[in-house]
């Protein structure tokens, strides 16, 4: 496959072993070239070994690949990212996503322990370390989907809100039961109300303006990045095509805005 990665001569005499062992457990499985005529099958289909042991090793194909499902979810749901699923799978990020989309997102990210070298000092903001907060307001599932798995990735802890257009992200911003975001992450083109007209009902607002806002967007246009800067956002991100560098603006994003910069206290949302 292209995406494999070279195997170490540890790694190839794993996988030797593999074969043997995958080949053992065919010739185990497999039907022998006698099969009785109530079996279901053609009495006069053509039969031989090799076929047999093709069917068994079809079988444990489907096996393994379950088997791999359940694996990569409970790595998932431990925390691995999805450089970590590929290298153990033995093939690229990029690979581990197709084979398994979404995994990771089974992942609490809220629930990590910030690490010590990386948490906040008393002297940074006032701040205990603790768990922050992002609203991810983006309608399209797959660029959601990654940007989660960045904000996952890093191993900070995140809580990690997300609605699908401006009016969802306006209904939980006023809920009084809700605990105001340390940073929202806004696409522009969206349903019902776009990027644009939250980001000016936001920067309108006095008890929402003070929370930073970065666009990231796949719009480059000039009068998109203005008009933005225009009504006051922190930031605008134009989305990289390429996967791994889309990885790294978001979290270069969530370096700066939540581990270097200062923000506002952290508060409910209907806070004073």
């Amino acid at each position: 496959m292209a995406d494999e990665t070279r195997l170490s001569p540890e790694q190839e005499e794993l996988a030797e072993r593999a074969r043997c062992a995958v080949a053992e457990a065919a010739r185990q499985l497999s039907l022998p070239t006698a099969v009785a005529d109530g079996d279901g099958q053609d009495p006069n289909e053509f039969r031989s070994d090799a076929l047999a042991s093709l069917r068994a090793l079809a079988y444990l194909g489907r096996a393994v690949e379950e088997c791999a499902a359940l694996a990569a979810r409970a790595a998932a749901q431990e925390g691995a990212g999805y450089p970590q699923l590929g290298r153990a799978w033995g093939v690229s990020r990029q690979g581990a996503r197709k084979r398994w989309p979404g995994l990771v997102f089974a992942a609490r990210p809220a629930s990590r322990p910030l690490p010590d070298h990386q948490t906040r000092s008393s002297t940074m903001n006032g701040l205990a370390p603790r768990t922050y907060t992002v609203l991810l307001v983006e309608d399209d599932m797959a660029d959601a989907m990654l940007i989660e798995e960045a904000l996952t990735e890093r191993g900070m802890a995140r809580g990690i809100e997300r609605a699908d257009d401006g009016v969802a992200a306006l209904e939980y911003l006023r809920d009084p039961r809700n605990e105001r975001p340390d940073l929202i992450v806004l696409d522009l083109n969206m349903p019902r109300m776009n990027g644009r007209e939250l980001l000016n009902v936001l920067k309108s607002d006095t008890e929402l303006s003070s929370i930073p806002i970065v666009v990231l967007t796949t719009s480059a246009a000039p009068d998109d990045i203005d008009a933005a800067y225009r009504q006051h956002a922190n930031a605008y991100v134009t989305k990289p095509v390429n996967l791994d560098e889309f990885i790294e603006s978001v979290q270069s994003i969530d370096s700066f805005f939540l581990d270097i910069a200062s923000i506002p206290p952290h508060r409910l949302g209907d806070a004073g």
